[in-house]
């Protein structure tokens, strides 16, 4: 029997979107080591150009060690076509042809199959090798139409789960033992629009699932913060951080870059659910066309203004066949790295002002091993190392006594 290996780049849709191809697999060994592997997939990201080279890159050293490489995930929309063509790699999965992986690998021939941008998931998964906490996809696909993003179109419309399907998952996972579930997804607060349900009734009915300690979610847009998810905000369930994406802070760049959000009416939003004690992350993206020195003055004002305690942000890379890849880049590489890394610094002493503020008891699952140290993550997404004398991998701690320092906070038990 042949054996398989699947390496995963991006976001934790493709955490999920791997770990659902795996139970398709019927006639071939999966295992953990590549250097073992007849065959592997890759699970592709195609958000940045960093994010293709990175494939690239990964995909040259499978050739060299005589591998076969079969490429899904975004990049196989944006990328695979023309690697293919180039005999760079043996096949092409598209989204709505994971469930045809297994049969695509039994042809023993090359082959490109995209299939279509409007499937749904069919099988689920209930089990996660080497992770402590479970992934649900709830949703597929975008309606937004930023005018730097690729995703819509490797992706397709938004289309919801079944939600007594995504239900019927959360169960089985919490009886496998996953206490902590993420929701992901291509754009979460959609969820439900085309259903007639919401993030929000869904989340209600998550929430009384028996052994479920916690939700988190992946990112939302601040126009889907409706009556029905600030509901659920003072549930014990949900994890005491939000990931909400601004992208930018000037409105002229926000317009620019078609965004729904509002920059003034974003600052009151953050600051009331800072007020209910949310750590709060976002996107942000720097270096973008027209991003003049009077754009990012304006941006940096309203940046300041925000209690922001996690951010994901980069430096601007054109895709193709977007609007804002037909704009002139007018931002040098290295004004951008600043503002990047001025970015960065003022939210890592808001995050270490917000742990030093928010002394009170941590809940956390212990994810991993690292050296001497066990680490973990808190209710507030922020994370933990603990020195401990016995094994306490996986466990939940409730930790009251605890040193905050620049990087993370520190605990001996």
């Amino acid at each position: 029997m042949q054996r398989i290996f699947f390496k995963t780049f991006g976001c934790r849709t493709n955490i999920y979107d791997t770990e659902l191809m795996k139970s398709y697999i019927k006639d071939y060994e999966i295992v953990s080591d590549e250097n073992l592997a007849d065959v592997v997939v890759i699970n592709s990201c195609t958000v940045t150009n960093s994010a293709d080279s990175g494939v690239r890159n990964y995909i040259n050293g499978v050739k060299r060690r005589g591998a076969k490489v079969i490429l899904t995930g975004c990049g196989a929309v944006s990328k695979g076509k023309e690697l293919f063509e180039k005999g760079g790699i043996f096949g092409v999965v598209g989204a709505g042809q994971k469930a045809n992986i297994n049969s695509l690998l039994n042809l023993n021939r090359r082959f490109f199959e995209l299939g279509d941008l409007n499937s749904i998931d069919k099988n689920i998964v209930t089990n996660y090798e080497n992770h402590t906490k479970a992934f649900i996809k709830i949703q597929e696909g975008c309606n937004f139409a930023c005018s730097y993003c690729i995703i819509p179109s490797v992706r397709g419309k938004a289309r919801s789960m079944d939600e007594n399907a995504i239900i019927n998952e959360a169960k089985i996972l919490a009886q496998n033992g996953y206490n902590e579930l993420v929701l992901t997804g291509t754009n979460i607060g959609s969820y439900g629009k085309d259903t007639g349900s919401s993030l929000g009734k869904l989340l209600q009915n998550l929430g009384k699932i028996s052994g479920i300690k916690r939700i988190r979610l992946g990112s939302i847009e601040p126009s889907q913060i409706d009556d029905s998810f600030r509901e659920i905000l003072k549930e014990s369930w949900l994890e005491r951080h939000l990931h909400i994406a601004l992208q930018h802070t000037s409105q002229e760049m926000l317009n620019i870059m078609r965004r729904r959000n509002t920059a003034l009416k974003d600052i009151e939003l953050f600051e009331n659910l800072s007020d209910m004690g949310f750590a709060l992350g976002t996107d942000f993206i720097v270096g973008h066309p027209g991003e003049s020195e009077a754009v990012w003055a304006e941006a940096l004002e309203n940046f300041k203004k925000f209690p922001l305690t996690h951010l994901h942000a980069f430096v601007y890379s054109p895709r193709a066949n977007t609007r804002s890849a037909e704009m002139k880049i007018d931002v040098s590489g290295d004004t951008a790295k600043s503002r990047l890394n001025l970015l960065k610094q003022i939210v890592a002493q808001n995050n270490k002002n917000f742990r030093n503020k928010h002394k009170e008891n941590l809940r956390v699952l212990i994810e991993r091993k690292n050296g001497e140290f066990y680490e973990g993550f808190d209710q507030f997404y922020n994370k933990i190392t603990v020195k401990s004398t016995r094994n306490i991998n996986k466990e939940w701690l409730e930790v009251s006594e605890y040193e905050v320092k620049d990087e993370a906070n520190y605990a001996k038990i």
